[in-house]
């Protein structure tokens, strides 16, 4: 991949990649929103259209659109929630506070987004988001007034997988809320959770589906039912399309984080970033490190050339850790504005930028 989109808390920054081979640095080629809160990025590859999503404050939460590789952008109209009915069983307020996730469709979906936000609604889009639709049939669920916040007031969706063997099955993760799938495009919806536990609820509802916090859920696109979760409890593996989780423990220095990254091409492969929890949510002795398995979490390596090992207090979010289509390249932003990229798979490290604002996201686009 030649291009890196970076969302950070005053702007949206695209590096392009220089000429010469996998040693090829990046450097910024353009700057978006300077000054804006940007909470999502995203590259659409079926028409090349670049998204961002924009946490506004008082003034809400916008979406923007480029046609043209982020030379210019134009405003798109943002999901919103219907008035909100008369219900005193239900506390969650119906407006947009932050778009969490944005995910295209599948290649037979043109036009086709989803859009995953806080509180949890999931939209979806079939015209480039000129209009939006909230899935009603998830929304309305009962289970969901029992979802609630984790670092945030309110439940969100972190994680939105399109499957590549269907379009029309999506399996979402929810902080709090679990893990939830269609397989008819949202007309209907089924919890997953089995090996999942919540140790922060009374232990008789530690392993209930719907009180699982997933920080970040993948899904394998060479082996579609291999799921990895980067859960509030550690990490998770399943390899039967979630109808059981293995929960991976041992792992120096801690199975705590936010972020993972999975190897396109091999489902055994993946990339976390580990941090200390809960109260103090810091790098384990000041040192950032990430965490590769390449057996599907039997055995860890931890990578730590080129970061900083001494007095650093980065912290990764969700959505910080990427890895490019040819499984060998990566990038690692952190709350404190420090931008990595590695071009051997993490073996190797090399600084980008430490004077970013705080990153929210980062993705490869092509």
């Amino acid at each position: 991949m030649n291009r890196l989109l970076v969302a950070t808390r005053k702007g949206l920054f695209i590096y392009r990649r220089g000429s010469g081979g996998a040693s090829a640095r990046f450097a910024v080629e353009q700057r978006a929103f300077v000054g804006d809160p940007v909470s999502m990025a995203l590259h659409d590859p079926r028409d090349n259209t670049l998204y961002a999503a924009l946490a506004l404050g008082h003034f809400g939460c916008k979406l923007h659109r480029s046609n043209d590789d982020g030379a210019t952008w134009s405003e798109i109209t943002t999901p919103a929630f219907p008035q909100k009915p008369q219900d005193p069983s239900d506390s969650t307020p119906w407006s947009v506070s932050l778009i969490w996730s944005l995910e295209t469709g599948g290649k037979d979906q043109p036009g086709r987004l989803w859009c995953g936000t806080i509180p949890g609604g999931l939209f979806r889009s079939d015209d480039r988001g000129n209009s939006w639709q909230l899935v009603r049939s998830l929304w309305d669920r009962p289970e969901r007034r029992a979802w609630f916040g984790g670092g945030f007031d309110q439940a969100g969706i972190s994680s939105i997988c399109v499957d590549p063997r269907d379009s029309r099955t999506v399996t979402l993760g929810v902080s709090i809320g679990g893990v939830w799938r269609t397989r008819d495009d949202g007309a209907s919806w089924e919890t997953f959770g089995k090996g999942l536990r919540a140790e922060y609820t009374p232990a008789e509802q530690a392993h209930e589906f719907n009180q699982q916090d997933l920080h970040r859920l993948a899904q394998s696109q060479s082996q579609p039912n291999h799921f990895w979760v980067q859960h509030h409890n550690g990490i998770f593996v399943s390899t039967d399309d979630c109808a059981s989780f293995r929960e991976i423990a041992g792992i120096a220095p801690s199975t705590f984080g936010f972020a993972l990254a999975v190897h396109p091409n091999d489902s055994a492969q993946a990339w976390f970033v580990p941090a200390v929890k809960d109260q103090c949510r810091v790098p384990a002795d000041g040192q950032v490190v990430v965490n590769r398995t390449r057996d599907l979490g039997l055995t860890f390596t931890t990578l730590r050339s080129g970061l900083p090992q001494q007095d650093a207090y980065d912290l990764v979010y969700r959505h910080g850790l990427a890895v490019a289509a040819d499984g060998r390249t990566l990038a690692l932003g952190s709350t404190t504005g420090n931008l990595w990229w590695s071009g051997d798979a993490g073996d190797h490290w090399q600084t980008l930028n430490l004077h970013l604002p705080p990153i929210a996201c980062v993705t490869f686009a092509g």
